[in-house]
């Protein structure tokens, strides 16, 4: 299989969570990888089928990465899939970062009663490159998968620390 997931419990509402994750503007904040350099394009909020853009670096190679939102149930789901593109062009890409948001305790819901952080929310958190184009070569070789796991707990501490402040 051609995933990685890391879950985290977070003290938030599913809302909370997911209106963090589907502004743009926020993700270098939140990324653990070290690799987004903020600066995005698009809308925001995002929606389904958005495209949005974002300031990448990989060590000194700096690039833009091409997004589309692929998956999206308000306040549970949102996942894009990310591609390199050179001129409309694509040539690299397919992975997909999904975040999957589940109530744990029985009061995060979005029937909007109440306010704050009442609930505690299970977020899932999946890097997929199973939809990859040239797999082996762009994702495997350079360690992705080795690399994403502990990247992605350190976007989930993050997301966590956001959502307090």
């Amino acid at each position: 299989m051609r995933a990685i997931s890391v879950s985290r419990d977070i003290v938030a509402t599913p809302r909370e969570l997911f209106d963090l994750l589907r502004d743009p503007a926020r993700h270098a904040e939140l990324d653990g990888s070290g690799m987004l350099r903020g600066r995005p394009q698009g809308p925001s909020p995002l929606g389904p089928g958005d495209r949005f853009s974002m300031g990448m670096a990989q060590g000194r190679i700096a690039y833009r990465s091409v997004n589309v939102v692929v998956e999206y149930e308000k306040d549970r789901l949102i996942a894009w899939e990310t591609w390199g593109e050179l001129r409309g062009r694509r040539l690299v890409g397919g992975q997909r970062w999904r975040y999957e948001l589940t109530p744990v305790n029985g009061t995060g819901g979005t029937d909007g009663a109440g306010g704050g952080s009442e609930g505690t929310t299970r977020v899932t958190h999946t890097f997929d490159w199973s939809r990859a184009r040239l797999p082996r070569l762009i994702v495997e070789l350079p360690g992705y998968p080795r690399r994403m796991g502990p990247a992605m707990t350190t976007t989930l501490e993050r997301l966590a620390a956001a959502v307090r402040s």
